[in-house]
């Protein structure tokens, strides 16, 4: 029995999302295959940013705000882990103060556990390839390590330079 698959412009989104899921599964394989050590820490805490600061951005914000997150790793200005990274903030008794992280979902008192499990998925294979891949070497944001919404004024923007703007996102180093 042959089948036949119509295209339309409707399911890129779907065919995209089962492409990247398929590259995500060669990419565990390949890793296993050549005894790769996963650190699933690290990229769990980067798929974690990616979701709750740019899950509503199109994949270039998603990928701007992973590289945000790796620029500020390399920085001796912030912690030498992801996971540091993302947790960055002011502590009482060793939870999160408040709105008081540089990343905002960290401490907003919310849930972090991921609630759409399709830009779940997405994300945590966006951040598996960001994390082991040669594909990103190029950080499209130029080494940024600080964006914020449009709709907000940070006392701190006043000080960086401003590299770029991804829908309602805005970069600087």
């Amino acid at each position: 029995m042959i089948m036949y698959c119509k295209v339309t412009i409707n399911s890129w989104g779907i065919i995209m999302k089962y492409l990247l899921c398929i590259i995500f599964l060669l990419s565990v394989i390949i890793m296993a295959l050549f005894n790769y050590s996963a650190k699933a820490d690290e990229v769990n805490c980067l798929a974690l940013n990616i979701y709750h600061e740019a899950r509503n951005q199109p994949f270039m914000g998603k990928l701007a705000v992973g590289f945000v997150t790796l620029n500020r790793v390399k920085s001796n200005s912030f912690p030498s882990t992801i996971c540091k990274v993302v947790k960055q903030g002011f502590y009482y008794n060793n939870n999160p103060i408040k709105n008081k992280c540089h990343f905002s979902w960290w401490c907003d008192g919310k849930s972090d556990k991921p609630k759409e499990y399709d830009a779940w998925e997405y994300t945590r294979a966006l951040a598996f390839q960001l994390y082991y891949s040669s594909f990103f070497t190029l950080d499209i944001t130029n080494g940024a390590t600080h964006y914020h919404a449009d709709y907000v004024n940070p006392y701190w923007a006043k000080d960086k330079k401003k590299l770029m703007q991804i829908k309602n996102h805005i970069f600087y180093k």
